[in-house]
Order: structure tokens, then C-alpha cells, then sequence
């Protein structure tokens, strides 16, 4: 018996994920939970964890869904996850990126290959298009300014996103997240230089350096929602490198709003 373990976090990636599997594995990170059944779990307790996805029959798993970094209590460890704590410890104060990394040799080193979304669901990846709408040359001039800006921070082990308006760089993505990047350019729409001019363009993209099988950008309908509610003009993400969640919902919202989405 060969079966797939999603690891499963908060929002509608997973569910998506598991749709395409036959008789998936679902445990998710205490205090994480995804909008299906699952098996909880703990880091620290992650040794015996990986011992019931043996048991399960697992030799795969795939990341999908939204956590943070949860706070370990040092009393939790069991014996043998305990010689694993210096590298838990050192993942767990790293960017994102490497603690990512960390997260994935653990598991190898466990036997478990490790799939992207994009191995699995590659029609939630979409391939270089329009899905919707038309940017302008005032709209594509703010989308490669965006780029460079995200492209930028990704050196850094930053966030995945920023929104670029009029030539101008209005907000980055942090650690809250794509929801409170657009919602603070929603509060903040009247700071546009030319309150007529181009409305502006979010952009969302993997860092350069990622490994995407875990935390690729994710965009979907309640993105196109905020996108609106901050003015913009439309959503663009590289090509290949970013998850559309219910593609339908996001292009019919989107082309109500008269907003583009765009894989560039």
C-alpha cells in the first residue's frame, strides 16, 4: 500500500489538494487546523509522528495550507525527537526559507518523498495567460516595478508579494500576510499620487532561492475580493510559480470587479 499524507494547514488549499488524491492521509500541526478531518500532531512529538505515517502506509507527503511557527514546550520532547531539537531549534529562528528546508530534509531523512501542489494539482498552477481582462502599458510598467520589488526582497527572505501603484511601491508583503498587505492599501487609497491615474497592480511571486514543494504563493476569490476593496487595477504572479484556488469563482469575481488577472 503506497498513500500520500497531506500536511494540511489552515484555508481551502488543502481540501483542494485532497480532492485529486485517492484515500489521503490529513494530519495537521496542533492549533493549525484545516477545514477537513485530520490527524493532529505536534512538532514535538515529531519522531513518533513520523512512525504513524509509516504505520498509515504513507511513503509521500505534500504541504498545503497556511500555519506559523508555533511555540515549542521544552517538557513535550519526547526522547527521540528530542536529539532532533538543535535543528527544530535553529529552523524555527530562520527565515522562512530555511526553516522550510529544515522541514523537508527532516522528513526525507524520514523515507517520505516530498510533492509539491504542483506535482499533484498541476491545474491549480496556472501556465503564462490572461485569465481576465486587459492591464493597460501604465498597468504592465507598474507589474515589472512590483516585480523587481518582490524579486528584491526575496534576497532577504521576505514576503511573496507587493503592490505597485503609479511607478510608486505602496506595501510589501510581511509576515501578517497578503490579507493585511491588501487591506492596508485599502485603508490607505487615497495616497495615490494621481487619484485619476493607473489604479495600480498587486504582483505575487515564489522567492528566487524557494523550494517550491512547501509555501508556494497562494492566490484565489477572496484575494480578487481585496484586490477590489483596495482600488487595484488587477493581479498579476509569475507563471507556473503561483496556486490559483477555485479558478472559476476568482475569474468570474474578477471580470464583475473589471479587475485582469494575469500569469505573467
Amino acid at each position: 500500500m503506497s498513500r500520500t499524507a497531506i500536511i494540511a494547514g489552515q484555508g481551502a488549499l488543502a481540501p483542494a489538494v485532497a480532492a485529486q488524491l485517492d484515500d489521503p492521509v490529513i494530519a495537521a500541526l496542533e492549533g493549525f487546523a484545516p477545514p477537513l478531518p485530520h490527524e493532529t500532531f505536534r512538532l514535538e512529538r515529531l519522531v513518533p509522528f513520523f512512525d504513524w505515517l509509516s504505520a498509515q502506509g504513507v511513503d509521500r507527503v505534500t504541504f498545503a495550507g497556511a500555519v506559523r511557527r508555533p511555540r515549542l514546550d521544552p517538557e513535550a520532547f519526547d526522547p527521540r525527537t528530542a536529539s532532533l531539537v538543535p535543528r527544530i531549534l535553529a529552523a524555527m529562528q530562520s527565515g522562512d526559507d530555511a526553516a522550510l528546508r529544515e522541514v523537508i530534509a527532516l522528513f526525507e531523512e524520514a523515507g517520505f518523498s516530498v510533492a509539491g501542489t504542483a506535482d499533484i494539482c498541476p491545474d491549480l498552477v496556472p501556465e503564462a495567460g490572461l485569465l481576465v481582462g486587459e492591464p493597460t502599458a501604465a498597468d504592465i510598467a507598474d507589474t515589472d516595478r512590483a516585480a523587481a520589488v518582490v524579486e528584491g526582497l526575496g534576497s532577504l527572505d521576505l514576503g511573496q508579494g507587493a503592490v505597485v501603484v503609479q511607478g510608486l511601491c505602496m506595501a510589501v508583503e510581511t509576515l501578517p500576510g497578503t490579507d493585511a498587505m491588501l487591506d492596508f492599501v485599502a485603508t490607505h487609497r487615497d495616497m495615490r499620487p494621481r487619484p485619476n491615474g493607473p489604479r495600480g497592480v498587486f504582483w505575487k511571486a515564489p522567492k528566487p532561492d524557494q523550494d517550491r514543494r512547501v509555501d508556494m504563493p497562494t492566490i484565489g476569490p477572496d484575494t480578487v475580493d481585496r484586490a477590489v476593496r483596495a482600488g487595484l487595477a488587477g493581479i498579476a504572479w509569475q507563471a507556473g510559480g503561483v496556486i490559483l484556488l477555485d479558478r472559476e469563482s476568482s475569474v468570474e469575481r474578477a471580470r464583475d470587479a473589471g479587475v485582469f488577472l494575469w500569469a505573467r
